[in-house]
Parts: C-alpha cells; structure tokens; sequence
C-alpha cells in the first residue's frame, strides 16, 4: 500500500490539470472580443439664431419733484391752522394751511376802495371843466388856446389818480387773500414752524413741503450700457421694484437725460419721474421719498445673435463639431451678458454646439457624439 501514496497525489495533480486546460478551451470558444473605445464623450445641440430686446437697469433714491419753504406774504397774528397741517400730513391743491388776523387788511382794503372812489369822482370833474373849457375855445382866436386852459394836466392828473387807487385797491385785496395761506400742490408736510398765537412777519418761512403730484429718481447708467440704449429711450416706460420686503413694482416715465457724463466714474444719468407717488388719487402703492428702488427698461433690439450659457465660452472660444466627430474651436463675440447667458455672434456652426466639453479638449480630438434623443423620447413617452 506504501505505492498508493506516491500514485494518488500524482493521479490528482494530472486530473487537476486537464481540468483546467478544458475550462479555459471552452472559455476561448465563448469569449467576445470587443476594441475598447477611448474617445472622450460630448454632447452636442443646435442653437437657434435670435432676436433680443436688451434690459437694462440700475439704481436710485425716490425723491420729491420740488421742495417749498412756505412763507407768510402779509404780517399777523396766526389765527388757525389746518388739522393735517403737521409734519406727515398730505393736502391738496388750493387747501387751505393757516389764516393771519385780517382785521388790518379788511380796514386796508375800505380805504383802497375809498381812495379810488375818490379819485374816480375827481377825475369826472375835471374831465367835464375840460369839455366846458374845449366848447368856448371853439370861439377864441387859436392863440389864447392853450393846453392849460383846456385843462388838459389836470385830466392827466386826475387819470393818474385813478390807476394809482386802483393799484392800491388790488395790492389790499391781494393782501387780504395772502391773509389766509394754501397749498401751491397736493403736498406733503416736512415741517411746520407756527403755532396759534404765533406772530408772523413777511417772508418768514413757515413750513417746509414736498410735492407729491409727481416723484422723481435719479439714475445712473455706465460707459458699456450707454451703447444698447434705444434712440427712443426719452418718454419709454420703466418698472421700479422697491427695495421692500414685498419688491413692490410700479410704471414711470424715464422724463429727461441730465446731459452730462460724471468725470469720475464715466457715468451718465437719467430721470424717471413717478405720478402720485402717494396715491392721494388713486389705488396705486405708496412710494415714499427716499425709497431706494431698482429701474429697469427696455434698451435696443439685437438682431441675428445667439444665446448660450456663459459655462460653454472661454477666453471668448466657443467649441463645435466638425463632420468627422472633431472638436472645433471657433472665436466668438460677446455682444452682452444676460442674466446666466451670453448673446453672441460670430462664424460657427451653430447646428453642432458641443454642451458637455471632455477635461482636456484639444482642436482636432476624435470624441464620441452621445445622442440623447431616445432619452427624451422615452421620458416624453412616459410622461404621456
């Protein structure tokens, strides 16, 4: 049995080893051999030529149309003063603010009355000696006729009379009306400097006032968005957002270009004008002054451009595909940055964009076109 040692293990080394050479001949037979492709992969898409309106837009602070320093015109006494007449307070056009004692001004006004009454009486009588004095010099010889005796200096006197009570008369019931103080606009009350009781003087300021008929804002716009301005930009509409928690939007009217450029930063301005910023008449959001808000209108239209995402340009190099599946560098311009995209133009082929660009692209690598449409036909059928 001593032989059996020596022979089982040879046995099952020789048996082990045709086992393994038919495994690897039947795995030979079956085996598929298949090139390895090692060419990056890319996707491409076809853009399409547009038209675009340029947006632009900027920065400013509301601000009000006008400011007032209110002055009495006539001297005395506050008697009144209107109850929304206070710091914060609206009015309207012709409202009336505050009243001064007229007492001085109505015995002012009867004596200008009383003086041209007089004078218009005096002014009769001379003109009626006139004529009396013009019917007998038709008998005197024409040289004892004389300005004198047709009393032609005391009708001239007496005419200069008249307009002087008259001028008199209209200064007393201008002071009169100035008497009782209204609002040059629908405003807004800054400050009120009069009390009851107070004496005022003429000119003396007596409240500061802002008008709310219209507001203005006053907007920069720099050297690079000058040129995509419209020819018709003066009277365009424009949307302000409020810089509020809500980003409240309203229309203005951009009114007037200020007809310089800033020295310093290269900038010009524009003006935009806002109407009833306060909704006094109607049921718009209140803009306050001082508000900060953005403005944003329409600017020129570009013709012939494309729109691609800002990702795919470097170095102004936009990559395509060439009919032998090889990428292309093509130079492009930028005409403007919009929002996450550029519009550019330039000489590319436009139907043939690459989307997904491999780490390293070089002009002239060999890629793979990966073609999603049967992706988003399925993902079309499915939605179905």
């Amino acid at each position: 049995m001593k032989w059996m040692k020596f022979i089982l293990p040879v046995a099952i080394l020789v048996v082990s080893y045709f086992i393994m050479k038919g495994i690897e001949a039947s795995a030979s037979d079956s085996a598929i051999t298949e090139a390895v492709d090692t060419r990056p992969t890319v996707t491409i898409e076809q853009i399409d030529v547009e038209s675009s309106v340029i947006t632009l837009s900027s920065y400013g602070e509301v601000q009000p149309l006008e400011s007032t320093n209110l002055a009495a015109q006539v001297s005395g006494e506050v008697e009144s003063w209107n109850p929304n007449f206070v710091s914060g307070g609206l009015v309207r056009r012709g409202e009336l603010l505050f009243s001064v004692e007229k007492d001085a001004y109505e015995a002012a006004l009867l004596l200008a009355q009383a003086n041209l009454s007089s004078a218009q009486a005096q002014l009769i009588q001379e003109q009626a000696q006139a004529d009396v004095a013009a019917q007998e010099a038709k008998s005197m010889p024409d040289a004892r006729v004389t300005d004198l005796y047709l009393r032609k200096p005391q009708v001239m006197s007496a005419q200069a009379s008249v307009k002087s009570a008259e001028a008199q008369l209209k200064i007393a019931k201008r002071d009169l009306d100035n008497c009782e103080v209204t609002a040059p606009y629908d405003a807004l009350i800054i400050s009120r400097d009069i009390s009851t009781g107070d004496y005022v003087t003429q000119g003396m300021t007596a409240a500061v006032i802002y008008n709310i008929e219209q507001a203005e804002i006053t907007f920069p716009i720099a050297g690079f968005d000058r040129i995509f301005l419209d020819e018709n930009t003066l009277g365009a509409k424009a949307i302000l957002t409020l810089d509020d928690l809500s980003k409240t939007q309203i229309t203005a009217t951009i009114h007037r270009d200020t007809g310089i450029i800033d020295s310093a930063t290269r900038m010009t301005h524009f003006v935009a004008r806002i109407e009833d910023p306060y909704a006094l008449n109607q049921n718009n959001p209140i803009v306050k002054f001082g508000t900060y808000a953005t403005i944003s209108f329409e600017g020129k239209r570009l013709e012939d451009v494309y729109r691609i995402p800002q990702e795919l340009v470097t170095n102004r190099t936009l990559w395509t595909i060439d009919d032998e599946s090889k990428l292309v560098s093509q130079k492009i311009e930028v005409i403007r940055e919009d929002g996450s995209d550029f519009l550019i133009q330039g000489n590319f082929n436009p139907n043939k964009v690459v989307m997904s660009l491999p780490e390293y692209p070089q002009n002239g690598m060999e890629v793979k076109i990966i073609d999603n449409s049967a992706d988003i036909v399925a993902n079309s059928d499915t939605a179905e």
